[in-house]
């Protein structure tokens, strides 16, 4: 339809919809990486505890990975590190260039991207690996059937997703339809295990939701307790 007004397709339902929430576009998240010392839990180096784990246990090997907002790239560097190869994304060209510089000085390739999640997660099938640390909880309600549907069509049979997310204590506590009263996600929701596995059940079998550690000092981990971690696996 060429008229603005009228509201006709999905498309314009979903544009309608994100036009009610506090935008929240490439332009806040430039701001939100501007300032790298500031006291942020996840403006550090080193990887998150759970992705460390698989991978060292062997429930997550080897391959093709998408990291999904990757902010300034630790665990996508960490991925490359480990023998992955690495596709990585974030909205923020602040947070890319951040993460460039830190693969750089670490010595690894990763292809960084500077887009939308929702502008496509390459191929169809094309990864063992797609991981996600921080991006879910920001995303809001009427966006979070598409990003299930994409993360699982970006997966191989028998690949694997890994989630890390608010717990209810860590996110805003809005319900869904407080997030459209209040016009806002809150700084990100907060899910609880049972609402995580229904979310995730759609086209993935969900392997293991748990709390996630808050490793020791000078352990080279990064944990909250006021996180989830979530694995599931693609039908093969």
């Amino acid at each position: 339809m060429a008229d603005p007004d009228i509201i006709y397709s999905e498309a314009d339902v979903l544009a309608l919809l994100d036009g009610l929430l506090a935008p929240r576009g490439s332009d806040w998240w430039d701001g939100f990486y501007a300032t790298r010392t500031k006291p942020c839990p996840f403006f550090v180096d080193t990887p998150d505890e759970s992705l460390a784990a698989w991978v060292d246990d062997g429930t997550i090997r080897p391959g093709r990975a998408l990291d999904l907002g990757c902010g300034n790239g630790r665990n996508a560097i960490f991925l490359a590190r480990r023998g992955f190869s690495v596709d990585a994304v974030d909205h923020s060209r602040t947070a890319v260039d951040w993460a460039t510089e830190r693969a750089r000085d670490a010595g690894v390739a990763v292809q960084w991207q500077c887009r939308s999640v929702f502008d496509g997660m390459g191929p169809d099938g094309a990864y063992d690996l797609v991981y996600d640390s921080g991006c879910f909880h920001h995303l809001a309600p009427h966006r979070r059937r598409t990003y299930v549907d994409l993360v699982a069509a970006a997966l191989k049979p028998g690949g694997c997703f890994g989630l890390t997310c608010f717990r209810p204590e860590g996110g805003s506590g809005f319900t869904d339809h407080e997030v459209y009263e209040r016009r806002s996600l809150g700084g990100g929701l907060g899910y609880t295990e049972e609402r995580l596995r229904a979310i995730w059940s759609q086209g993935l079998q969900v392997a293991q939701v748990r709390q996630m550690r808050r490793p020791e000092p000078g352990s080279g981990l990064f944990g909250e307790d006021f996180l989830w971690a979530l694995l599931a696996h693609k039908p093969r």
